[in-house]
């Protein structure tokens, strides 16, 4: 198995894998109106591959919290059908947080199940000062400090970044 940045090429598969782990209706959620109009950040999509097959892949989105504050909103990963008890999940997600934490990123935000993303280390908690542009089961509604600390005293309502994603906020404009 390897793990390594997404490529164009990879998009329809990606786009595929996508419709059969949620639906082709997934569009529709509370999540994708951050992503609208924004590229995923080329330097957080990984995907697994076997023998040149596409087994996972996991995106990062730039946001901001409160129009200023950059973050990440992780999501989606998915792993094919036949390898998701195997863990391939988790390695995308531990392999990704690094890379982020390693690219001086500080705050990860995801709408996804509690048990599950917990063991990584989100948390609802952190996420009970924030808002989302739309209905959301708020106990879905997750956060990661990369950074110990860096959600403390957070509040403000998660947008659509301006920014391509640097930690900072500052690089060019898309």
């Amino acid at each position: 198995m390897q793990i390594v940045f997404e490529q164009p090429e990879h998009s329809g598969d990606i786009e595929s894998l996508l419709d059969a782990a949620f639906g082709d209706k997934r569009s529709a959620k509370t999540v994708y109106r951050l992503r609208e109009g924004v590229a995923p950040l080329r330097e957080l999509c990984f995907v697994a591959l076997e023998n040149g097959v596409l087994q996972g892949s996991i995106r990062y989105w730039p946001v901001t919290i409160g129009g200023t504050l950059p973050a990440l909103l992780l999501g989606p990963v998915a792993v094919i059908e036949e390898r998701r008890s195997e863990g391939l999940g988790a390695v995308l997600i531990e392999h990704s947080l690094a890379q982020a934490a390693t690219l001086g990123h500080r705050i990860v935000l995801l709408v996804g199940d509690a048990p599950y993303y917990g063991r990584f280390g989100f948390r609802r908690d952190l996420t009970l000062d924030l808002g989302l542009p739309g209905p959301v089961d708020l106990e879905r509604f997750l956060g990661f400090d990369l950074v110990p600390g860096a959600l403390s005293g957070v509040r403000g309502v998660v947008a659509r970044s301006p920014y391509a994603g640097a930690p900072d906020g500052t690089e060019a404009l898309i």
